[in-house]
């Protein structure tokens, strides 16, 4: 398969380690991992603040890079950017955009997904050959879970990796606070709702908490670094392209 791989801006400025780790992990399966030099942000933070006619240019820009018919997949390490095009990227070609700009969002649509759909619902694997010899505890982020609804997916993959000790994340599904502007515009409740997450990581004895966003994972990195709690923060891609030949190496915590 020829898979489209979108960076996102987190992924891009401040985690490439998650997008390096999806395209090695999607061509040690055996597919095609392209590349498109050409894309951009896909327009989600603007839409999240009010403003929905200024992404249109981004919205376009995100068809045209995605919607060649050579790409049979579009996958990114984000379920909130996932979400974006799979939503939001339509509510906005309908109310400000053309009739092409309809159609290429309804293409780039229809083949657009998160890491861990793309695993377990297209290329129908879910033991990726991983290797990972840590105590790990998993969040579900909101735009995954309540958006996408990727359920058990990540959990599926996470539990086929070889020597890992996954545990239970207690109250898992709550929000980790950060929700994007949510944590600048309303910084004390994001903040309460970020200790609730940390408090509910350091019952698991976890050495590392994962999930399938940078934003939420920077969010909680940050606080468990500050409180010097000595569990780290990683992508579920990384999680996944860990093998015995090429193993998970620890890096200092994010800051």
């Amino acid at each position: 398969m020829r898979i489209g791989l979108f960076a996102t801006c987190l992924g891009d400025t401040l985690f490439p380690e998650a997008v390096k780790s999806t395209a090695v992990l999607l061509a040690r399966l055996g597919h095609d991992v392209v590349f498109p030099p050409g894309q951009t942000c896909c327009g989600q933070m603007h839409v999240n603040t009010g403003y929905q006619r200024e992404p249109v240019p981004l919205v376009r820009n995100f068809a045209d890079q995605f919607g060649d018919a050579s790409i049979d997949a579009v996958v990114m390490p984000s379920g909130s950017c996932a979400g974006s095009v799979r939503h939001q990227h339509e509510i906005v070609a309908e109310r400000y955009g053309d009739a092409a700009l309809r159609a290429g969002v309804a293409t780039v649509k229809a083949k657009t997904y998160e890491l861990s759909e793309l695993l377990v619902d297209v290329l129908d694997v879910e033991d990726v050959g991983a290797y990972f010899p840590h105590r790990v505890t998993y969040h579900p982020t909101c735009h995954s879970l309540r958006m996408l609804r990727v359920g058990d997916k990540p959990l599926k993959l996470l539990r086929a990796v070889d020597s890992i000790d996954l545990v239970e994340l207690p109250e898992a599904e709550s929000c980790c606070g950060f929700g994007g502007t949510f944590a600048v515009k309303n910084a004390e409740t994001s903040t309460a709702m970020l200790q609730d997450k940390m408090r509910n990581i350091a019952t698991t004895g976890a050495e590392v908490c994962t999930a399938g966003d940078s934003s939420c994972l920077m969010h909680i990195g940050g606080g468990l670094s500050r409180i010097r709690s000595g569990t780290r923060t990683l992508h579920l891609a990384q999680i996944l392209s860990a093998t015995r030949t090429s193993p998970y190496v620890p890096t200092e915590a994010v800051r």
